[in-house]
């Protein structure tokens, strides 16, 4: 899906749910990991997270763009736009969005193991590091990459 296809999209629903115009911008941003989407207060436009789309299926991305348009009317109406708030939740139970947006499967970072030659004793690390300029820290022997 694109940013055009998207923001079509958005249009469509704001229009069919809310009976109102959605007429600032919707874009995949790449950078937003742990949420759903994000509403922006000073120029009104709105993020989506593409994992939504590539990682779940469409009911999901709809469900996001709805809570999204949900803070986006709020506040141009004028009213409460808060996840906590009496408003919000009501909207976003008569439209049908969804209240939390499920996570994201994350890379499981490599982990490097190091044992020192003296204790035995096993290291385990998310960066490298240089085996003749760090000892291990029980004894003080050298460690050796495994």
């Amino acid at each position: 899906m694109t940013n055009l296809e998207l923001q079509n999209l958005t249009q469509k629903l704001s229009t069919e749910k809310f009976n109102r115009p959605f007429i600032h911008d919707v874009y995949f941003n790449q950078r937003l990991r742990t949420t759903g989407g994000r509403y922006h207060l000073n120029d009104h436009h709105i993020d989506i997270n593409p994992k939504m789309i590539d990682q779940f299926d469409m009911d999901n991305l709809v469900g996001v763009i709805l809570h999204e348009l949900c803070h986006y009317h709020l506040h141009l109406t004028g009213k409460d736009y808060h996840h906590g708030s009496h408003d919000f939740k009501a909207l976003l139970q008569q439209v049908g969005g969804s209240r939390y947006a499920p996570i994201p499967a994350t890379e499981q970072a490599k982990m490097v193991r190091y044992q020192c030659q003296s204790c035995w004793n096993v290291v385990v690390r998310r960066r490298k590091l240089n085996v003749k300029r760090y000892v291990c820290a029980r004894c003080g022997g050298r460690l050796k990459l495994i």
